[in-house]
């Protein structure tokens, strides 16, 4: 069987993403600890950024204002504007961090990019993916971008017909069980899980170990000999 679109997650598939957060999520343990335990603290920060998703959806913005709600449940009137401030600038170092592509990344595209058509398939801010997918070079191997508020089967279902494919000719490429495998596979398509160390709770899922169109991969250079066997 010919595959003829590749669909790719963006953040920690082709680019570094979850360290930056990491190192905000540490800073931001660090302001509320006259507050808070570290632990406590992760733990209710991660509470709001869930429950904040419908409201904001999924980015640097998102999770700069569930910081600032964080910190204000923890502290109340007693934290100080300078700590809000703080926060803010927290919010824009993940905003401003270069983008640092992972390892073979724009070669592995190049050799999918040969026999297929490859779309990007990433949730979060519109603004700020765009601006990151400019600043990595790869823009043009893409015939198309989707930044999409959430992903389901149904996400990926509008996505293949928009490009006129079946969705057994398509195959979804990401490190989320939860976004980016699970509803490609519901949608009918192959979907390749390529984990990283630093995943958020919240996109982790039980792999379909037995599934027919999946497949776990150590690494994204993998992907194209994988295709290759469909």
């Amino acid at each position: 069987m010919t595959i003829d679109l590749v669909c790719l997650d963006a953040d920690d598939t082709l680019w570094h993403n979850m360290r930056f957060f990491d190192a905000a999520e540490q800073a931001f343990a660090e302001l509320v600890a006259p507050f808070a335990a570290a632990p406590a603290a992760r733990a209710r920060m991660e509470a709001i950024e869930v429950r904040n998703l419908k409201r904001y959806g999924y980015g640097a913005k998102s999770f700069t204002l569930s910081m600032i709600e964080t910190a204000l449940e923890l502290a109340g009137d007693d934290l100080p504007a300078a700590s809000v401030r703080r926060l803010l600038e927290i919010g824009r170092t993940l905003l401003d961090h270069p983008v640092e592509l992972l390892d073979d990344v724009a070669a592995t595209l190049e050799r999918l990019a040969a026999s297929a058509r490859l779309v990007l398939v990433t949730k979060g801010d519109l603004l700020h993916q765009e601006v990151k997918l400019a600043a990595s070079g790869l823009g043009q191997l893409f015939t198309g971008v989707e930044i999409v508020s959430d992903k389901r089967a149904d996400t990926f279902v509008r996505v293949f017909h928009r490009y006129g494919c079946a969705p057994e000719r398509a195959v979804m490429a990401g490190d989320s069980m939860r976004s980016d495998v699970l509803p490609a596979l519901e949608a009918g398509a192959w979907g390749a899980y390529i984990p990283q160390p630093l995943a958020w709770s919240h996109e982790v899922a039980a792999a379909p170990a037995a599934h027919p169109r999946f497949r776990q991969l150590a690494r994204l250079g993998e992907l194209p000999d994988w295709i290759a066997t469909l």
